[in-house]
């Protein structure tokens, strides 16, 4: 199922997402704020510090939770991504250096390049 267009303006749009996984009981994890792109018709979210940060291992671990931007909250899968899909990773890297390289390359290097790729996912409405 694609994205609403609106939702995947608002969300593409948002300066930063909240998201937070499922736990196995079924309950939402609290938000955690993280940077998120859109590359196409397609949202993104990489991990700032590598596959070990904790938001990250839950949301790979539990592969659903919740979006949120602005007013949009929705239900998500979080799909990860290839790390050697090049097309998609260099799309996702374009979109976060258009997006956030006002606050410096120290800052948008963590979320992107070839040690970020092992960490993008992909949200996918459900």
């Amino acid at each position: 199922m694609p994205w609403d267009a609106d939702d995947l303006a608002t969300i593409g749009g948002a300066e930063e997402l909240q998201v937070s996984s499922v736990r196995p009981d079924g309950t939402d994890r609290p938000f955690v704020t993280i940077w998120g792109v859109r590359a196409g018709d397609d949202l993104y979210i990489r991990s700032a510090y590598g596959p070990d940060n904790p938001w990250y291992r839950r949301a790979r671990r539990a592969g659903i939770g919740r979006i949120r931007a602005d007013v949009v909250d929705r239900p998500v899968s979080f799909t990860a991504v290839d790390a050697g899909d090049e097309a998609t990773q260099q799309a996702v890297d374009a979109a976060y250096h258009a997006k956030y390289d006002r606050f410096g390359p120290q800052i948008v290097g963590t979320v992107t390049g070839p040690a970020s790729y092992e960490t993008t996912l992909r949200l996918d409405p459900r």
